[in-house]
């Protein structure tokens, strides 16, 4: 079996090990109308110089309005373009590949600038607004929207796409009983997706991956369950889906209890049930663990998020720990002397 170093290759995405940094939103107060600043220069061309093989940079969402935040990043103008497209370079020279992910924030939006919008008026909780519902209209101009912010991705130079279908935003509330009531064809909670899945793919290089991030599990009987959300993802992968990064909840507010590898087990069900690669993702920030679940073939590559915030030279830290495969700039040489025995170039 591969191991936590070894290279990965899907269609043209040619990775330099298992390992991708997961998309987390800043924030940042500094980013101005979507476009990422220096301070995402730096939170990721640093992942890259640590070894990351696969950079997903953040939820980057499709119109203004579909933000989770003022401050989130977005592609909705072509403006955005070479702010992206400069760290995109970047990244690219330290040896990452470099994926977005796209999605719009639906019932979830928060700033009060923002209007919510979703399937069915119904607010994820008393602490937020009940969201405008979409309209027919309104969900094609969606769609479009997706399909642009993924032409303008592939503009800047990414190398994969990835569709948020996940934690609760728009397309996991088409998605789910609890956000989704409508008696149109947009109440059968595939529709959405597969119609954002065909925009995308439309723009695609036929050789590029599209990877989807999907919740496992809704944490309550009034939401969807496991073999229900494999039924989805099956037709996502008939639908053009390449690759599944798989996470859980987030449509409900509800205690979750997790722990190191919590979602492994359904990450795995799905590469078993559908043969697709699989991206684990959830609290691998343990060396040992993060090699397991690749070596006994549960998933393909893993996802680290919070491991990469607390400490952004993890993959090379992981390589020295674990014997593994160090590549680092040639600056940084002298802190890894392994690297004169493990061999290869950065």
């Amino acid at each position: 079996m591969p191991g936590l170093f070894d290279p990965f290759e899907l269609k043209s995405l040619h990775l330099k090990n298992r390992i991708m940094m997961s998309p987390m939103c800043q924030y940042s107060v500094w980013a101005k109308d979507g476009a990422p600043n220096e301070w995402h220069y730096v939170h990721y061309v640093s992942r890259a110089v640590g070894g990351v093989g696969l950079v997903m940079m953040e939820m980057t969402d499709v119109v203004p309005d579909g933000r989770i935040t003022v401050y989130d990043l977005g592609l909705w103008d072509d403006a955005q373009i070479p702010a992206f497209q400069r760290i995109i370079d970047q990244l690219h020279g330290y040896g990452a590949k470099v994926g977005i992910q796209l999605a719009h924030a639906g019932r979830k939006a928060e700033s009060p600038e923002l209007r919510p919008e979703a399937p069915s008026a119904i607010a994820f909780s008393e602490k937020y607004r009940v969201p405008h519902e979409l309209t027919v209209d309104e969900i094609h101009h969606l769609v479009d929207a997706f399909r642009q912010a993924a032409r303008r991705a592939i503009v800047a130079g990414v190398d994969t796409l990835e569709l948020h279908g996940a934690h609760g935003y728009l397309i996991h509330q088409f998605m789910s009983p609890l956000s989704n009531q409508r008696d149109d064809s947009y109440g059968e909670p595939t529709r959405f997706a597969v119609e954002v899945i065909e925009a995308v793919k439309s723009v695609m290089p036929a050789d590029m991956p599209l990877i989807m991030r999907l919740s496992a599990t809704e944490y309550t009987e009034r939401g969807y369950q496991f073999d229900q959300l494999l039924n989805m993802a099956r037709v996502y992968r008939d639908h053009g889906v390449d690759m599944f990064d798989i996470s859980s909840g987030g449509n409900a507010v509800v205690a979750i209890h997790d722990y190191p590898g919590y979602h492994i087990p359904y990450a795995s069900m799905v590469k078993q049930t559908l043969d697709v690669p699989v991206i684990g993702v959830g609290r691998l920030e343990s060396y040992d663990l993060a090699a397991s679940v690749i070596e006994r073939g549960e998933v393909d590559l893993v996802a680290l998020a919070r491991g990469l915030l607390r400490d952004p030279y993890w993959p090379n830290s992981a390589a020295f720990s674990l014997n593994g495969r160090v590549q680092v700039p040639a600056e940084y040489y002298r802190a890894f002397p392994r690297w004169f025995t493990t061999g290869g170039n950065p």
